[in-house]
């Protein structure tokens, strides 16, 4: 069968094909999705009928990169693919979050959503393009789906605004941005930025709604000549009769309790009270009908809040649409972490830690693109105690996975280079009580704990999460949402960045034709609260320390000719790995053109100095003054010669073995010794001068 592609330029330049009944024809929907050399297989099958008691739609995205894909084999010892790795989470993450708000209300039959890269060309990233072939596959299926989606990144380079930007490309970007949605509206945003303004990243939404326009247009061409029939479904409605006597037993105990100004203990202790209530009464009436009661009551529950913030402006913790909840902050918490801070904001608490390390301590990342290494990394932990819960923890979960990586863009923008700080950063934010934003708590504690632990940031960063209610005609926006505003509500947009401009951000909103004007106040509105955020995180720490924690490591940092390289080397690795022994040290030796970049880690700075003193001898940059562990090559009567660094000797004359008088060498001395001296003098022909007595007090 031969290929059929279609094809549209839905960008200047960019151009995607998708072709369909050719491979994997037994999935309910399937199709090959081909920009450049990079091709995604993406396919997608529907259950006919929900399980037994589903009240919730079982959606399931799993996105996967091939090595064979680039011609790679996998790292580790198992060369094959294993569990998804970060990368792939996260790309599942943003189809799903795009995709699943489509389906249609009340749809409880399983879906399962997979997608293949089976060509890599290096360049053209597939996890935007495997969104759109996600929402193709889905459109020319028979499962009930709305309407198309599609994802692009746009990437700023220069200046310019380009859509799917190449890798290579996005290397020089200072924004780069995906962005997933409908003809009509925009559901999902999730980038980093260079300390952009509101106006700006609007500009990059902008441009990237466009492209998803001609996406979506040119999937509903595609069904019109491949669309299956949908498959015709029963949404079982609601009982209305059930659902009235539920409000009459209710009445307004729902309204006076979100007006009561609660912690989050006591909001939903009220609510279950109520609940089980209204359960008891209709038990009778209603057998078995226990879960139906819980989802009619939920329905109600989130009218009334809803219409509470939409009418009156009003919150169940009593603040306003604008207000932020009480803040407190504290540096230094733990005394043996290279860094930490405690952030609290409301309900939601995060402990954040730093450690310090070498270049050893580096992530190794392998993905189809790059092998390359992390120096800054932040893991976030969400226990399930912090909501009061009891729940087995077997692995991460993609939450976690993606809570961190937000937080993580939203601060290294604003890690100094290794140039600057040689240290590999580790942040760990410990969520001890989440009601709201704890990623957001992440990124405002990770910053403070960087600047606890020495880290030179370029400034401090903040984050916080907005919220929106649409409905009657009326739209209100929210700042420092908490988890009920989240969950009944209808945009959770987090926001990062420094006085300065943005830095990160994540957007999901839930219903349609929210207008670009409606995001830009939202933005605005987290700009004022974010400076707030930062006001109260200055009452602890506002800079870097100077000093680093004495648990730290050390580094000393040196450049020596790119032909001295081997000489530190050794045969084998002889030489680096005796000094390293010898000194305790850790050494790392990187070239760079003409030139190699020495550095060496220890706990203890003065053995850091020892080693860098022997890199200098060896390299001939031995210097007066300096002290150096050598060796007794040899005696004679007159002193010892001592070996500084392998080649290079000097005489330590009898007379500078110690104060007192020495009658014969080898009463203090033999062969082989290791003795801390110091160089003297360089004389002429380059003769080395020692003495041990000058680093031996006088008594």
């Amino acid at each position: 069968m031969k290929a059929d592609f279609r094809s549209v330029e839905f960008a200047p330049g960019k151009v995607l094909s998708i072709e369909t009944g050719r491979l994997a024809k037994q999935a309910h929907g399937s199709v090959v999705a081909k920009m450049g050399d990079t091709m995604i297989l993406a396919t997608a099958v529907g259950a006919s009928e929900p399980r037994p008691g589903m009240n919730f739609f079982p959606l399931s995205v799993d996105y996967r990169e091939n090595y064979a894909a680039a011609g790679k084999f996998p790292g580790g010892f198992i060369k094959r693919e294993g569990r998804p790795s970060e990368k792939e989470i996260l790309s599942s993450r943003l189809i799903d979050r795009t995709i699943r708000p489509m389906f249609p209300e009340g749809y409880f039959n399983e879906v399962q959503i997979m997608i293949q890269v089976i060509s890599s060309d290096g360049q053209n990233d597939g996890d935007v393009i495997g969104g759109t072939a996600a929402s193709a596959a889905l459109l020319l299926s028979d499962i009930p789906f709305d309407e198309p989606i599609a994802e692009v990144r746009v990437g700023r380079i220069d200046g310019e605004y380009i859509v799917n930007p190449t890798v290579d490309d996005m290397k020089k970007a200072d924004i780069d941005l995906t962005i997933g949605g409908t003809a009509d509206s925009i559901a999902m945003v999730e980038g980093e930025m260079d300390e952009v303004s509101e106006q700006e990243m609007i500009e990059a939404i902008r441009v990237g709604h466009t492209a998803i326009i001609k996406l979506c247009e040119f999937q509903k061409e595609l069904q019109k000549e491949f669309g299956k029939e949908k498959r015709t479904i029963e949404i079982e409605g609601k009982d209305e009769v059930l659902l009235g006597k539920i409000k009459e037993i209710i009445g307004d105990r729902f309204l006076t309790t979100s007006k009561a100004g609660s912690s989050k203990k006591e909001y939903s202790a009220a609510i279950k009270e109520i609940v089980n209530e209204v359960k008891e009464k209709l038990e009778e009436e209603y057998p078995e009908q226990g879960d139906v009661i819980s989802d009619y009551c939920h329905d109600v529950q989130k009218d009334v809040l809803r219409n509470l913030i939409l009418d009156e402006h009003y919150r169940i913790d009593g603040r306003k649409p604008g207000d932020i909840r009480d803040i407190w902050t504290e540096v230094g918490y733990l005394p043996r972490t290279h860094g930490s801070a405690i952030f609290t904001r409301g309900e939601t608490q995060s402990l954040v830690t730093v450690t310090l390390g070498t270049k050893r301590d580096e992530q190794s990342v392998d993905t189809l693109f790059d092998s390359e290494s992390k120096r800054f990394m932040l893991n976030y932990n969400f226990p399930p105690f912090c909501v009061g819960e009891i729940s087995n923890r077997f692995s991460l979960s993609r939450r976690e996975v993606g809570h961190g990586n937000l937080a993580e863009r939203a601060l290294k923008k604003m890690v100094p280079s290794v140039e600057e700080f040689a240290y590999t950063i580790r942040v760990v934010s410990d969520i001890l009580e989440s009601n709201g934003s704890s990623s957001m708590a992440s990124v405002c504690g990770g910053s403070m704990a960087m600047m606890d632990a020495g880290v030179p940031i370029k400034k401090p960063v903040a984050g916080i999460a907005m919220g929106m209610i649409v409905g009657n005609g009326k739209t209100v926006v929210l700042s420092d949402i908490q988890g009920e505003e989240d969950h009944f509500g209808d945009m959770d947009f987090k926001v990062t960045g420094t006085t300065d401009g943005i830095t990160a951000c994540q957007m999901d909103i839930k219903v349609r034709g929210v207008s670009f004007e409606v995001m830009e106040e939202a933005m605005l509105d987290a700009k004022n609260g974010r400076l707030h955020i930062l006001t109260k995180m200055a009452e602890s720490i506002s800079v870097p320390r100077t000093e680093l924690s004495r648990f730290a490591p050390s580094f000393r940092r040196i450049e020596i000719g790119s032909d001295q390289i081997g000489a530190i080397i050794g045969p084998g690795g002889k030489v680096i790995q005796g000094i390293q022994k010898e000194t305790g040290t850790e050494i790392n030796i990187e070239e760079k053109g003409n030139k190699g970049i020495v550095v060496v880690s220890a706990v203890d700075a003065d053995a850091a100095d020892a080693a860098i003193a022997r890199i200098k001898a060896i390299t001939g940059s031995l210097e007066e003054g300096e002290i150096y562990e050598g060796t007794v090559r040899s005696i004679k009567e007159y002193g010892a010669f001592v070996e500084l660094v392998p080649g290079k000797e000097g005489l330590l004359h009898i007379s500078e073995i110690d104060h007192h008088r020495i009658n014969r060498v080898e009463d203090v001395l033999q062969e082989g010794d290791k003795v801390s001296v110091k160089l003297l003098k360089i004389e002429n022909g380059g003769k080395l001068r020692l003495s041990r007595k000058a680093l031996i007090p006088n008594e």
